[in-house]
């Protein structure tokens, strides 16, 4: 790598031993290629409004490492709303878990193909422009997992993941400080969907680049409704509105 490269290399790891994450030199590395690439696809293919390649690790690669203490090599996690690949690449790269990246927008699902392509077998993911409905139906009850960032409210992502994760299957979300009215809806939503609510805790991302809530929630039952509803629903009638 270049000495651009190897700088923000020795960023990247010197930023995520603030959160207890220890990247190996060849993880970092990919990390790196796989995001300057992105960068350059976006020039031509618009996969992500972040364009500053110091912003973009930070907001997209340590963003995406804050999922790292909730999963582990033995997961099979879905990424809901992938983008660009965040957070599902580098959780591949970095965790070891097995991961399928879905997006219902054709080209970003391309970008991230070839990226995965260039990086090889050691990325454990694949992706699929598909939505999360659909894929339920298809891989219903069958991940141990399923990550989200940024992607929609509390509620919707309930019931996104509901019947894609087995018993005992975590929903893993990140998202900006939430409004209390939002996580009134998303613990109604639970409830709805068979899920309870695990933990929540709040990390500041480097250089005052703003805050993150990483939200668990556990299936733990089934739903008290059909599952999945119409490719849609979730957003034009989300649950757990009063």
């Amino acid at each position: 790598m270049g000495t651009e490269q190897d700088k923000l290399c020795e960023q990247l790891q010197e930023m995520t031993l603030n959160y207890d994450i220890r990247l190996s030199q060849d993880q970092t590395e990919q990390l790196i290629d796989y995001l300057l690439y992105v960068l350059e696809r976006n020039k031509v293919i618009n996969v992500t409004a972040i364009t500053n390649i110091e912003e973009a690790v930070i907001l997209h690669l340590v963003d995406s490492l804050l999922f790292l203490p909730y999963i582990s090599a033995e997961d099979e996690f879905v990424d809901i709303g992938t983008g660009g690949g965040f957070p599902g690449v580098p959780l591949a790269i970095c965790s070891g878990a097995t991961g399928t990246l879905i997006d219902s927008v054709a080209k970003k699902v391309t970008v991230v193909s070839e990226g995965i392509e260039r990086l090889g077998d050691q990325t454990h993911c694949s992706v699929q422009a598909i939505r999360a409905e659909e894929l339920a139906k298809s891989r219903g009850a069958s991940f141990t997992r399923v990550v989200a960032r940024a992607v929609a409210p509390c509620n919707v992502l309930l019931e996104y993941a509901s019947p894609l994760l087995c018993q005992g299957g975590r929903l893993v979300i990140s998202k900006a400080p939430l409004s209390n009215e939002e996580w009134d809806q998303g613990l109604r939503a639970a409830a709805l969907v068979g899920m309870t609510f695990v933990s929540r805790e709040t990390y500041r991302l480097p250089k005052d680049m703003g805050t993150r809530e990483i939200i668990v929630f556990m299936k733990d039952s089934e739903p008290d409704i059909k599952l999945p509803r119409r490719v849609g629903m979730a957003r034009k009638r989300p649950l757990g509105i009063k």
